[in-house]
């Protein structure tokens, strides 16, 4: 019985790839990349003037756009022009039936210049007036509602005479702090 043969061979991968010849490679290789065609200096600069002037063609559309846009503006502020002159008619008109419904209801304003001012107090008194009437049919009620009423109503101004003192009270005690830190 002999010893095991361990030794493994050695194989040169570099020279393996030798004898196999040259490669072809299915894209641009380092060498292709390095031999480029290649503009001179004076051309470069050329080139950064052109494009710093910019193409006439993209001037001209820009130009053409710009107008367009002046004009879509003008039409826009037109019709919302004539929309705010239209809306302010209407706004008038209304003013002016108002004025004239309140000619009619009431006798107090007989004059021909009645203002907006006059309609608007018409329209205060025709309110307390319904109010007014509400309160008489909820007088009808038996006197306990109205006597929880007279309570809940003394309960409410209690508690705002308390909040009341309670403000007092703070604005004593932050007048204090204000002269002891003055101090």
């Amino acid at each position: 019985m002999g010893k095991r043969d361990n030794r493994v061979a050695y194989m040169n991968l570099i020279a393996m790839a030798r004898s196999r010849g040259p490669i072809q490679s299915s894209g641009p290789m380092i060498q292709d990349y390095l031999n480029r065609p290649r503009p001179t200096w004076e051309e470069l600069k050329e080139q950064l003037e052109k494009k710093k002037k910019g193409s006439k063609a993209l001037a001209e559309f820009e130009e053409k756009m710009n107008e367009n846009w002046k004009k879509e503006l003008e039409k826009h502020r037109e019709k919302l022009l004539s929309g705010s002159e239209s809306s302010s008619k209407k706004r008038q008109r209304k003013k002016k039936e108002k004025k004239k419904s309140g000619r009619y209801s009431s006798s107090s304003s007989s004059s021909s210049d009645s203002s907006s001012s006059s309609s608007d107090s018409e329209d205060e008194d025709k309110r307390q007036g319904k109010r007014k009437k509400k309160k008489k049919s909820r007088s009808h009620k038996s006197s306990e509602s109205s006597m929880s009423e007279t309570e809940s109503d003394n309960k409410d101004s209690l508690k705002k005479k308390k909040k009341s003192k309670d403000s007092t009270e703070k604005e004593k005690v932050r007048a204090k702090k204000k002269k002891s830190s003055e101090e």
